[in-house]
């Protein structure tokens, strides 16, 4: 057999380290070593960074997962696109991003089971629409539904409302003005858009159905053979959940604007 020079075996030797300081963590390892690197994305009110301190509901999350972890958390900021290459290369232990639950994800990753809700909500010009009783009754040409041009809600408003009249818009700020405005007389818009938007202008905008047209659910993403780590997150969702953390956390950061006053977050318009 050759023998491989020294030279050659110490670049080996190095190869090797660098790949095992990058490689995907067990739980017991992240335990052991008492840190846990989160990946978010920046998304109000999701991940935020003010003054170069994250903040949000993910970061909350995280944080509350590494005190019960008794481990220290550090959170790394990804666009959406990078976040499971990230896990998968074993930069990060753990997404915690809002994560939706998808087959094609599942490939790639292992979710846990549902910690968040969200999806594609309605919000109704009051004014426009005191006469209707019922969701069946927007599907009339007369109503007009705003949705941003390329979004999932452009497909929905097509199927569920398919004779109402549809009107894109280039983001949300300017559907958000048309509506107050009622110069259309429904938005749909991914949550938490429309309950923002009911709050901050509770007289003129209404979320008049109790759940999202289009419901979606997120899960923290760990990487692939490490049953452990899935077993502990899905017990701690339930004992957070059951002690009511979780739900109230969640109301905090998607249901009312208090949080906006702590971090100074622009109102939507």
């Amino acid at each position: 057999m050759k023998r491989q020079a020294p030279a050659t075996i110490a670049l080996v030797l190095i190869a090797l380290g660098l790949h095992a300081t990058a490689s995907a963590r067990t739980l017991q390892e992240v335990l052991n070593q008492g840190r846990m690197r989160v990946g978010v994305a920046l998304a109000t009110p999701w991940a935020m960074r003010e003054d170069g301190e994250f903040k949000g509901f993910e970061v909350e999350v995280a944080r509350q997962l590494g005190n019960d972890m008794g481990v220290t958390v550090d959170i790394f900021a990804y666009d959406w696109e990078r976040l499971v290459p990230a896990l998968e290369s074993g930069e990060i232990d753990l997404i915690a991003a809002g994560l939706t639950i998808t087959p094609e994800r599942a490939l790639h990753v292992n979710f846990s089971q549902p910690y968040a809700s969200g999806g594609v909500g309605l919000a109704t010009n009051l004014n426009r629409t005191q006469d209707v009783r019922n969701l069946a009754d927007l599907d009339d040409p007369k109503y007009r539904i705003a949705a941003i041009a390329g979004s999932v809600a452009v497909a929905l408003a097509q199927r569920i409302l398919p004779r109402a009249t549809l009107r894109e818009f280039d983001d949300t700020e300017a559907a958000s003005a048309a509506l107050a405005a009622g110069e259309v007389d429904g938005f749909l818009e991914d949550e938490p858009v429309p309950t923002f938007l009911s709050l901050e202008r509770p007289s003129t905008i209404d979320v008049p159905l109790a759940r999202p047209l289009l419901e979606t659910h997120a899960g923290f993403a760990v990487n692939k053979g490490d049953p452990d780590f899935l077993a502990f997150l899905n017990a701690w969702i339930i004992a957070r959940t059951a002690d009511t953390w979780l739900p109230t956390t969640h109301n905090y950061w998607f249901e009312s604007l208090r949080w906006r006053r702590a971090v100074g977050a622009p109102t939507i318009r």
